[in-house]
C-alpha cells in the first residue's frame, strides 16, 4: 500500500514541480480535488498572510510544508495574497477527474498580479488599477506606460525622471515593471514604494515591442495612435503586452487603443507639489485630500475619471470653458441635474463589465447588471438631446428668442449609443434573477429554445412525478411510511422502515440496510433518473451554449459601450462638480489668457469643510501679476494661516482648470502651466538626506524647471540651517524670481524672516503683506486676514504658550528674547555683539562685586504685577528665590 501510494504521488510532485518552474516568483495555488494546495516556501507564505493552517508531509522522507484552502473560498483569499504583493499562479484541473485516464491534466489559467487582475474582491471601484512599465533610455528620458487591464486604458508617455517620477505618483499604480539591470537605477529615482516586478533585457529591445503592439492592434504601423514620436514609450507599452500574454492574459480585445498622456496639455505638478497639495493622498493619517471633497460622483468610471482630472489639470482655455459650462448648466437648471443623477444611479461598472465580456470572464449575474446600465443611456441620450436652452436676456426685434437645443449637452447625447439589439437579446433570452455562476442552469428564459423547453418540462415535473409514485405504491402495498428519496450514491430510491418490511413486493430490489429502515430501488425509479439526469446534463449544454451566444453577441459591442462608459464617466464627474459648488457656495471663475491672477474672498475647499461646529472659514483677497505685483511676501506668527492661504491659492487656481468652479465670491485665473510649492518639513534619512537637504532639493527643482505662467507657493525657506544663513538663501530666491532675465513667475512667499521687508524698497514687483493678529493682554488673537504690510512679530513664544508648554520655560524663553533683541539693537548702534545671558542661578548676590546683584535688580525693575496671573507671579517669585540661592 505504501509502495502504490509512492507511485500515485510521484507523478502529482513531477507535475507540480513543471508548473512551478514556469512561473519562478509566483506563489502557485496547485488545485486538487476540491482544494487548492500551496507547498514548501509558497506554504510558508500563503499561511502567515492567510492566517491558514500550516502542516507537514513525508515526500519520500523529507519532511515538506503544506497548507491549503477550499476551491471556493478562492475570491476570499486571492485578494489578501495580491494585497501582500504575490503574484498568484492559478493553476486548475484541466479536465474532469472522473474520466482522467492517469493523473488529472493541470495548468495554469491565469496569473494575477497586483496590477493584473479583473477579480472585484481586488480591485477597488472608485480607483484604476494601473499596471506600469518604465523603460530607461540614454540619457535623462525614459518611457513610461499605463494599463488598466480591468478598463483597457491604455495609456503611453515618455520624458525625463521627474516627469515619470511624477505620472508615478499621479497614477499610483499597482504594479511597476521595468528590465533587471535597471533596478539600482529604478529605486534611485523612484525608492521601494512600489511593487515591482523585473524582466529581462531583450523584453526592451525597440522591434520586439513595435511587433508586440502591432500584433495586439493589428496593424504595421502606430502612427494612427500618434505615439511614433515617443519611441522609448512605446518600448514600455510593448513590454505590458509581452506581460499581459505571460500571465495567461490571451483575450484583450477590449484593450483597442493607445493614448498618448501629452506633456503639453496638463498643468505641470511635479511629485512635491502633489504631495504638498494633498490632491489625491493625505500627508498624516487622518487628514482629508482635495479629492475627497470634490468626488461626489455615483459611478465608478466617474469617480475614476475625476481622480485623473484631479492630478491633471488642464492648460487649454477652451476645454476648460467646455467643462465650467456644462458645471454651469447642471448649476442653473438643477431639475435637469437631478434627473441626470437618477439615471446615473442606476448603472454600474460599465467600463469593467464590458472587459469581462471581452476577456470571456463576466457570469450570467453580472450580464445582468450590464444590461440593467444599459437601459439607462437612451433615456440620458433623449433628455439631453432635446434639452432647450435660453437665456434670459435673448430678445430679438423685441421678441424673445426661441428655445433650442444645448450645444454642449447635444455633443455627449450624439456620442451615445443605446446598444438597441444587444438590449433587445439579452432581454429576450437572459432571466431576471440569472445565477452568479454559468453551470448551474437557471440562466435562460422560457420560449428561447424548444428542446430546452421540453427538458425544463421534464426536470422540473419531477417532484410531481415522484409524489404520484409514492401515492400509487403507498395504495398497492399499504406501506403506510414509504418514501421516495435520492443521493448521489444511488439515485432514486424507496424507504421502507422495518416494521413494513414483510409488505415488499418480490419485484423490488434492496440497495441498502439501514437501523430502521431498509432502501430499495425498482426499474421504474431507474428509468426515470437516467431520464431526469440526462435531461439536467442536457439543459446545463444547452443554456451554457445560448448563454455564451449572448456573450459573443456582446463582444460585438465592446466598442460602443466603452464609448457609453466615457461619456457617463464625464457626466458624472461634471455633475459631481456642480454638486460640491451648489453644496459649498462655489463661483464660476473666469479664465483669461492674461498672467494674472485676481481671487476675491477666497477659501480652503478642504479646511472650510473641517472646521469646529459654528466657526467659519475666514476668507481673504489675493493679486498677482507680472507688471505690478509679481511676488508677495508674507509675515505672521504661526498659525495665523499663512500656510493655507498659499495652499488655497494653488488650489483654487488648480480647480478652475480642472473645470471646477472655485471657492471663492469671484475669480479671474490667468492660466497657469505649472505650480510649484515648497511647504512643509520633511526628512528622505533612509537615503542620506537631512530635512533642509529635501528643502534644497525641492526649491532647486522649482529654480529649474520655471516658466513665465508658473505660480510658485514657498513656506518657510531657509529655516532648517542658521538664521543668518537662511535669511541669505530666501533673500537671494526672492530676488532671483523677481530679476530672473526669462520667466517672471507669479510667487507667494511665506516666510518668519522679517528681513525680507526690505526686498520691497528694492524691487518694484515684490510687495509685502502679513496675516493680521490682535495682542490683547499679552494674548494674540488670531484674525487670519491678509493686509498690506509687513508684520514686525512672530509671536512664537505666545504660540508654545497656547500649545501647553511649561510656564518656567515660556518665561525663560520671554527673558532671552529681550536680551536678544536689546543685543541686537547694540549691535546696530555700535556694531558689537554682546554674549547670550548665560542661565546660571548658583552664584550668591551677597558676594562681593556680584553681577547677579544687578540681574536681579533688573528683573524686578521689569516686572509688572498688574499683569502677573497669580501662577504667574509664584513661579516668578520662585524664580527669584532660586537666584538668591
Amino acid at each position: 500500500m505504501a509502495k502504490s501510494a509512492k507511485r500515485r504521488e510521484t507523478p502529482l510532485n513531477k507535475q507540480y514541480n513543471q508548473i512551478k518552474a514556469k512561473y519562478p516568483g509566483a506563489l502557485l495555488l496547485f488545485r486538487v480535488g476540491d482544494f487548492y494546495e500551496t507547498f514548501g516556501e509558497d506554504a510558508i507564505r500563503a499561511s502567515k498572510i492567510l492566517g491558514i493552517v500550516l502542516t507537514r508531509r513525508n515526500n519520500g522522507g523529507a519532511h515538506e510544508e503544506l497548507a491549503g484552502f477550499p476551491h471556493h473560498s478562492l475570491d476570499t483569499h486571492l485578494p489578501k495574497l495580491v494585497r501582500a504583493g504575490e503574484r498568484v499562479a492559478i493553476c486548475d484541473q484541466l479536465e474532469n477527474p472522473a474520466e482522467a485516464k492517469g493523473i488529472v491534466k493541470r495548468g495554469v489559467t491565469e496569473l494575477v498580479t497586483p496590477g493584473v487582475s479583473f477579480n472585484d474582491n481586488v480591485l477597488d471601484g472608485r480607483r484604476n488599477n494601473y499596471l506600469a512599465a518604465v523603460h530607461f533610455g540614454k540619457g535623462d528620458q525614459l518611457g513610461l506606460s499605463l494599463l488598466d487591464i480591468s478598463t483597457g486604458e491604455f495609456l503611453v508617455a515618455q520624458g525625463n525622471a521627474g516627469y515619470v517620477d511624477k505620472m508615478l505618483q499621479s497614477f499610483a499604480p499597482a504594479e511597476v515593471l521595468f528590465c533587471k539591470k535597471s533596478k539600482k537605477e529604478f529605486i534611485d529615482l523612484f525608492g521601494d514604494k512600489f511593487h515591482t516586478f523585473t524582466l529581462e533585457d531583450w523584453c526592451f529591445g525597440d522591434d520586439f515591442a513595435f511587433e508586440k503592439l502591432t500584433t495586439h492592434f493589428r496593424t504595421t504601423t502606430l502612427k494612427g495612435y500618434g505615439v511614433e514620436l515617443l519611441p522609448l514609450g512605446v518600448v514600455a507599452a510593448g513590454v505590458i503586452i509581452h506581460y499581459l500574454l505571460e500571465t495567461e492574459h490571451k483575450e484583450i480585445g477590449h484593450v483597442s487603443r493607445i493614448t498618448r498622456l501629452e506633456e503639453e496639455k496638463y498643468v505641470w505638478l511635479d511629485r512635491f507639489t502633489i504631495r504638498n497639495l494633498e490632491l489625491v493622498f493625505p500627508q498624516q493619517e487622518g487628514g482629508v485630500p482635495l479629492i475627497q471633497i470634490l468626488d461626489q460622483t455615483v459611478t465608478p468610471m466617474g469617480a475614476r475619471l475625476l481622480r485623473k482630472w484631479v492630478v491633471l489639470p488642464l492648460k487649454e482655455k477652451t476645454p476648460i470653458e467646455e467643462r465650467l459650462d456644462t458645471v454651469e448648466l447642471l448649476l442653473q437648471q438643477e431639475d435637469l441635474h437631478e434627473e441626470l443623477l437618477n439615471y446615473l444611479k442606476q448603472i454600474g461598472d460599465l467600463e469593467r463589465l464590458i472587459s469581462k465580456v471581452a476577456v470571456r470572464r463576466i457570469s450570467p449575474r453580472e450580464l445582468g447588471q450590464l444590461k440593467k446600465s444599459l437601459l439607462q443611456i437612451a433615456p440620458i441620450k433623449q433628455m439631453l438631446g432635446s434639452r432647450t436652452i435660453a437665456k434670459p436676456d435673448a430678445i430679438e426685434d423685441g421678441e424673445a428668442k426661441p428655445k433650442k437645443p444645448s450645444g454642449v449637452l447635444r455633443k455627449y447625447a450624439d456620442q451615445l449609443n443605446p446598444c438597441e439589439f444587444l438590449l433587445e437579446k439579452i432581454e429576450t433570452e437572459l432571466r431576471e434573477d440569472a445565477p452568479v455562476l454559468s453551470t448551474q442552469g437557471g440562466m435562460i428564459k422560457s420560449g428561447v429554445d424548444s428542446e430546452l423547453d421540453e427538458l425544463h418540462g421534464i426536470a422540473f415535473s419531477g417532484k410531481d412525478y415522484l409524489l404520484k409514485v409514492q401515492k400509487r405504491e403507498i395504495e398497492r402495498t399499504g406501506i403506510s411510511s414509504l418514501k421516495v428519496a435520492f443521493n448521489k450514491v444511488f439515485g432514486y430510491y424507496l424507504e421502507v422502515s422495518n416494521a413494513h418490511k414483510s409488505k415488499v413486493p418480490p419485484e423490488w430490489i434492496r440497495k441498502q440496510t439501514l437501523v430502521n429502515a431498509e432502501r430499495y430501488i425498482t426499474p421504474e425509479l431507474k428509468v426515470y433518473e437516467e431520464k431526469i439526469l440526462n435531461a439536467e446534463d442536457r439543459i446545463f449544454a444547452i443554456e451554457a451554449r445560448i448563454f455564451n451566444d449572448i456573450v459573443t453577441a456582446t463582444v460585438e459591442y465592446v466598442a460602443a459601450i466603452q464609448q457609453n462608459a466615457r461619456i457617463v464617466s464625464v457626466l458624472d464627474a461634471l455633475g459631481s462638480f456642480a454638486t460640491v459648488a451648489r453644496r459649498n457656495n462655489y463661483v464660476k471663475p473666469v479664465i483669461t489668457e492674461e498672467k494674472e491672477l485676481d481671487i476675491k474672498d477666497g477659501r480652503h475647499a478642504v479646511i472650510e469643510q473641517q472646521l469646529p461646529l459654528g466657526e467659519s472659514y475666514v476668507p481673504n483677497d489675493l493679486f498677482l501679476d507680472d507688471e505690478t505685483q509679481q511676488i508677495i511676501v508674507i509675515t505672521g506668527p504661526n498659525m495665523a494661516g499663512k500656510s493655507a492661504l498659499l495652499r488655497q491659492t494653488a488650489l483654487i487656481v488648480l480647480m478652475a482648470q480642472m473645470g471646477s468652479f472655485v471657492p471663492a465670491s469671484a475669480a479671474s485665473i490667468g492660466l497657469v502651466d505649472k505650480v510649484f510649492t515648497r511647504v512643509g518639513a520633511s526628512d528622505n534619512l533612509s537615503r542620506g538626506e537631512s530635512t533642509f537637504m529635501v528643502e534644497m532639493t525641492e526649491t532647486a527643482s522649482i529654480l529649474n524647471n520655471l516658466s513665465d505662467r508658473s505660480l510658485v507657493l514657498m513656506d518657510e525657506i531657509g529655516r532648517g540651517t542658521s538664521t543668518y544663513d537662511g535669511v541669505s538663501i530666501a533673500w537671494a530666491i526672492a530676488e532671483y524670481l523677481h530679476t530672473h532675465p526669462d520667466f517672471k513667475a507669479k510667487t507667494l512667499f511665506a516666510t518668519h524672516y522679517h528681513e525680507l521687508n526690505q526686498l520691497s524698497e528694492d524691487f518694484p514687483r515684490i510687495k509685502n503683506f502679513n496675516v493680521a493678529v490682535k495682542e490683547v493682554d499679552n494674548k494674540i488673537i488670531f484674525l487670519r486676514k491678509l493686509k498690506p504690510g509687513g508684520s514686525e512679530h512672530s509671536f512664537g513664544i505666545h504660540v508654545a504658550q497656547i500649545a501647553g508648554m511649561p510656564q518656567l520655560i515660556v518665561l525663560r524663553a520671554s527673558e532671552i528674547m529681550q536680551h536678544l533683541e536689546k543685543d541686537h539693537l547694540t549691535e546696530k548702534r555700535d556694531q558689537k555683539v554682546k554674549e547670550m545671558p548665560k542661565n546660571n542661578f548658583q552664584l550668591s548676590i551677597f558676594e562681593p562685586n556680584d553681577p547677579r546683584t544687578e540681574e536681579l535688580k533688573e528683573k524686578l525693575s521689569l516686572l509688572d504685577i498688574n499683569t502677573l496671573s497669580p501662577i504667574e507671579a509664584l513661579l516668578k517669585l520662585n524664580e527669584l528665590k532660586r537666584l538668591v540661592e
